[in-house]
């Protein structure tokens, strides 16, 4: 390998891995890569797989088929694996597995035995600095908040200088404002320190908010992955559609290489839809493409209402029985029943074959 091809070759590469847990498949054909410097996410309900690929990158398990890769090097292969001590990777945990005997610079300074003594306490002063916990470094975990654990728990793993960290749902314990605010915040120090990092989480915000890329993970295999922008406006599969934030399908009839017919109207594609004309298709509506608009003719039926500060989420019944969701201002506060003006805007236009 020349100099050349060691700057572009991926961090880390996943290739057809496939897992098994007594006999039963648990992964299938996963593949992905990562770039030195590149933070992604691994995005799926629960039992979806995705903390079995973080685990199988670590080397806590044997692979069934395919090969994962760190710096090019082969790491886990069927019948081979190269244990998880030498493959330097760091791992945040969602209980932050903190040793409570230790005080805030211990915990952090754990993985650093091996260095001389000013060097470690440099490091462990550097990382405090880094996390803004410099002032605590002799209190203990239990005297802390759980962010400020969370982000101990960082330091601590960024601390031996890992090629790549893991990080398994490491802000679910956290209450819903601390939660995004601390995830841009580690997403800011991982970005800083130029480190490569996945993230498994369920949340979808989190996902979006965290990382460069995402990967949709469903029963063991990836479905899409792409960024946060495409995953929510270029869905590939139903399957996506449905998991990443919300809409409704409604039907349609492709006229031509560009256009559907649906009871919105005539919907026009910027891109080829790559579908026969004349085919019955089920059409992506988001919020965000149904407008409030009193002066528009075109009506529809309010049916239900959740009020959400800034906006209300409508749902809304098309004359011909179809329903979508609308996002209006919370200024524009319409009872059930009642019937609103709409326009539809649909910059990307996606479709799926109906059933």
């Amino acid at each position: 390998m020349n100099a050349t091809d060691s700057i572009v070759a991926p961090l880390l590469e996943l290739d057809s891995v496939a897992q098994n847990y007594a006999g039963v498949a648990v992964l299938h054909d996963v593949s992905f890569k990562l770039s030195r410097g590149e933070i992604a996410c691994l995005l799926g309900a629960s039992g979806c797989g995705k903390t079995t690929v973080l685990r199988c990158i670590a080397g806590f398990e044997r692979l069934a088929a395919g090969e994962i890769r760190l710096d090019g090097q082969v790491v886990s292969r069927p019948g081979s694996l190269v244990p998880p001590e030498q493959r330097r990777i760091g791992m945040v945990f969602q209980d932050y597995a903190l040793f409570p005997h230790r005080s805030v610079a211990g915990n952090v300074g754990f993985g650093l035995h091996g260095l001389p003594k000013r060097e470690r306490e440099a490091r462990i002063e550097e990382l405090l600095e880094v996390v803004g916990l410099a002032h605590a470094a002799k209190r203990f975990p239990h005297e802390l908040s759980g962010g400020q654990q969370q982000r101990i728990a960082l330091a601590r793993a960024l601390a031996p200088r890992p090629r790549l960290l893991l990080l398994d749902e490491p802000f679910s314990n956290l209450d819903v404002e601390l939660r995004e605010r601390l995830s841009a915040e580690v997403r800011t120090i991982l970005k800083h320190q130029n480190t490569t990092a996945l993230l498994v989480t369920h949340d979808q915000h989190e996902a979006f908010n965290f990382a460069d890329e995402i990967g949709i993970m469903h029963a063991g295999r990836i479905q899409q992955w792409d960024t946060a922008y495409d995953l929510y406006h270029r869905p590939r599969t139903r399957l996506v559609a449905d998991f990443i934030g919300q809409g409704m399908l409604i039907p349609g009839t492709v006229q031509d290489a560009n256009s559907i017919h649906c009871e919105l109207g005539l919907l026009v594609s910027n891109e080829a839809l790559e579908m026969a004309p004349g085919m019955d298709v089920e059409v992506l509506v988001r919020p965000d493409d149904v407008q409030h608009d009193d002066a528009s003719s075109f009506r529809a039926e309010v049916m239900h209402k959740a009020f959400r500060g800034a906006d209300f989420l409508y749902t809304l019944k098309l004359p011909g029985g179809s329903r979508v969701l609308s996002l209006a201002p919370s200024h524009h506060d319409h009872g059930i029943g009642e019937l609103i003006g709409i326009r539809v805007q649909i910059d990307h236009l996606v479709a799926f074959p109906r059933d």
